[in-house]
């Protein structure tokens, strides 16, 4: 049975079914930066690696902000997204003010200088990629359901946004939004 009503699109979410096994992907929301006939790519934002960005760069300064698993493609490197677009230069609009990429050494010398704020800047540990026809497979195979992005995704929490995402699709499938990871611990 599909579940889709929407395409997954540039700007968009696609979120992991409930039964998805992969390790990788299980209860994941991806922001899909990128979707096109040559592939796709997206970021993971609901899984924190459990450190801030000043513990894993070296002479960063201190600035509270989580840094994300945002997919297995180049998880040595770092990626990140922002709303300043007009503070960090050479970037691309995924859609509702959220920019991709940019000059990270200005990006650097303004939070230290205080000009951008936590909030205004997410960073990922690698990101999510599809090669040619692969991400539309995995749609066939309903392995994704598609959302429009809430507005203050930066902003949700994100222990709780795979479920909370899913419960909101009012979908048949929206009735797992609350089973356990774990259901040995239920």
């Amino acid at each position: 049975m599909k579940h889709n009503i929407l395409t997954p699109e540039k700007g968009r979410i696609l979120l992991s079914e409930p039964f998805l096994g992969d390790s990788f992907f299980k209860r994941s929301v991806i922001l899909l930066a990128e979707n096109t006939e040559k592939g796709s790519m997206g970021f993971i934002v609901n899984k924190p690696v459990g450190y801030k960005i000043h513990e894993l760069i070296n002479d960063f300064p201190e600035f509270n902000a989580d840094v994300y698993f945002g997919g297995p493609v180049e998880s040595n490197s770092l990626f990140f997204i922002h709303t300043v677009p007009k503070l960090v230069d050479s970037n691309f609009e995924i859609g509702g003010g959220i920019h991709y990429g940019g000059n990270f050494a200005k990006l650097k010398s303004l939070i230290s200088l205080g000009m951008i704020a936590p909030d205004q800047v997410r960073f990922f540990a690698g990101y999510s990629g599809w090669d040619a026809g692969q991400l539309s497979f995995e749609m066939e195979e309903d392995s994704w359901l598609v959302f429009e992005r809430p507005q203050k995704l930066l902003y949700m929490k994100t222990e709780s946004l795979w479920g909370d995402l899913l419960k909101d699709s009012h979908s048949e499938l929206a009735i797992w939004s609350n089973y356990p990871e774990d259901p040995t611990q239920n």
